[in-house]
C-alpha cells in the first residue's frame, strides 16, 4: 500500500474506514453480503493510492474512486449485453437459508401450529416479497442502515406474508 508522503498509515486507514463504511452499504446486491463488498472496497482504495494526487483530498479521491469503481462491477457484472450472452448474468432473489425454528415472539401474531419452522416461513417471505423491496431486506437482515419509513413498509409487507401463509392477527 502506497501511503501518500504528507500523511501517516494510522490517517490513511481511518480515512479508508469511513468511506468504505459510508459508501458500501449503498452497493450490496444479491450474491454478496456488506462484507464482502466492504473487502472488495478495502482493495479498490489500495489500489487507487497508486493514483493519489497530493494535491486532492484523501477522502474525496477515495470516496468517487470506490463509487464509480462499485458502479463499474456491478454493471459489468449483472446486466445482460446483448452481445455478449455468455457473461450475461441475470439478478434473482437469494434463496435464504435458515434451520431453526421461531415462534413469534411479538405476540402480534400467533401460529396455528405452536413453533413453524423458519426454512417455510423464510422460504414465503423471500418467494413473496417483491422485488423492489429486496434490496434493503437483505440489508436489514445485514444490520446496515435502512431508514425507518422503508423499514415500516417492510415489515408491513412481511405480516401480509405471515398472514397469507398462516399466521392470525392475536
Amino acid at each position: 500500500m502506497k501511503i501518500p508522503s504528507n500523511m501517516t498509515e494510522e490517517y490513511v486507514l481511518k480515512i479508508m474506514n469511513k468511506v468504505i463504511d459510508k459508501t458500501a452499504a449503498k452497493y450490496v446486491f444479491y450474491g454478496y453480503s456488506i462484507d464482502d463488498i466492504k473487502q472488495e472496497s478495502y482493495i479498490i482504495c489500495i489500489e487507487a493510492l497508486e493514483r493519489y494526487d497530493e494535491k486532492r483530498p484523501l477522502e474525496n479521491f477515495l470516496s468517487s474512486n470506490l463509487s464509480n469503481r462499485l458502479k463499474n462491477f456491478i454493471r459489468d457484472n449483472y446486466f445482460i449485453s446483448t452481445t455478449d450472452s455468455d457473461r450475461a448474468k441475470v439478478i434473482q432473489p437469494a434463496q435464504l437459508d435458515y434451520e431453526d425454528k421461531i415462534v413469534d415472539s411479538f405476540e402480534k401474531y400467533s401460529v396455528r401450529d405452536e413453533d413453524v419452522d423458519s426454512s417455510y416461513l423464510l422460504q414465503n417471505i423471500d418467494r413473496l416479497l417483491p422485488a423492489s423491496m429486496r434490496m434493503d431486506y437483505l440489508k436489514i437482515l445485514d444490520n446496515v442502515y435502512v431508514s425507518k419509513t422503508r423499514k415500516l413498509e417492510i415489515n408491513e409487507k412481511i405480516l401480509e406474508i405471515m398472514q397469507e401463509i398462516g399466521y392470525e392477527e392475536g
